[in-house]
């Protein structure tokens, strides 16, 4: 592979896709057109989630876009993260992508000549084995064949919270993460708290934390726990995706962001559990602790985050 210069400018953003299937079991698939960086190649249906947006609502909105087609959530498959240089277009690109299984409701499949893509097609995966696919695709559906995505050598440097100013002059973050609900084998759930001056203080949070740059989300979330709390964990499922907005979210930047956080929740279990070390001190996480099921039980809704209440219900835990 050739070397990517380093002069490409680092760029982050989180997209939502559709695995949707015909009454024969064939997969629907776009084709990416002359006016896209990869022309001739094929993938899910999907695309870049807005500042605010339900991932949820961005897979039907672009699903429908690019094919016609009004589809339905109905769960979510898996979540994937990669990076992808342009050197056309001066950048170098991570994308978190969330995998969604839909159903289709109606609709009329549709060609858009002079879009980003300008073919739907309803595919065996027979046939979608023979086209070039984006990796992202080929790993959604199980399929070996991809095509050449230019890739970075290395990860650039780039911060996981990124506050820009938006259109209103108020300035905005859009941030990927990924927490743990992470079990002992003695009924205890690790939980941290929110330090003062962070949005959310004095709640009881999940473990876990923003992603790096080129990073999947699970292997992030097992760094986070070890350098969060000192726990050795061992990932088992991906429970859900929460996605939240607070559109004048303060925090200590000491002024108003419009903030929009996507998060992913995995279960995770912690074999041998260990006295609980805060490694970041001064930073969001003020206290960590293991906390007994049943007490968790019985916490209130001022108690906790709201990402905290959700992996909780999707955990069964509450």
């Amino acid at each position: 592979m050739p070397p990517v210069t380093p002069a490409l400018e680092p760029l982050r953003r989180i997209a939502a896709y559709a695995v949707a299937r015909d009454g024969e079991g064939r997969v629907l698939l776009v084709r990416a057109s002359s006016k896209s960086g990869t022309p001739g190649v094929w993938s899910l249906p999907g695309g870049a989630v807005d500042h605010g947006e339900d991932p949820n609502h961005t897979v039907v909105r672009e699903t429908a876009a690019e094919t016609g087609l009004s589809v339905a959530v109905s769960g979510l498959q898996d979540v994937l993260a990669d990076m992808r240089s342009m050197p056309h277009r001066g950048v170098t690109i991570h994308t978190d992508r969330l995998i969604y299984t839909v159903s289709v409701r109606g609709g009329t499949l549709i060609d858009r000549v002079g879009h980003a893509t300008d073919l739907a097609r309803w595919l065996t995966l027979e046939e979608a084995e023979k086209l070039k696919l984006r990796p992202f695709t080929a790993a959604a559906l199980g399929l070996s064949a991809a095509s050449a995505d230019l890739r970075p050598e290395e990860a650039p440097v780039f911060p996981s919270f990124y506050a820009y100013e938006g259109p209103d002059g108020l300035h905005r973050a859009q941030r990927f993460a990924a927490y743990a609900i992470a079990t002992d084998p003695y009924q205890n759930l690790l939980l941290t708290r929110i330090s003062e001056g962070y949005p959310g203080a004095g709640c009881w949070h999940l473990p876990g934390g923003g992603t790096d740059y080129g990073e999947q989300p699970g292997t992030a979330l097992l760094r986070e726990l070890v350098e969060e709390t000192g726990q050795v964990g061992r990932l088992i499922e991906l429970l859900g995706v929460a996605s939240h907005r607070d559109a004048a979210s303060l925090g200590p930047e000491g002024y108003p962001i419009d903030w929009h956080g996507v998060r992913a929740f995995y279960r995770v279990v912690v074999d041998k559990p260990t006295e609980v070390t805060i490694h970041d001190v001064g930073g969001s996480t003020s206290e960590a602790r293991w906390m007994p099921l049943q007490q968790v039980a019985g916490l209130g809704s001022d108690q906790i985050t709201e990402v905290t209440a959700e992996a909780l219900r999707a955990a069964r835990l509450i």
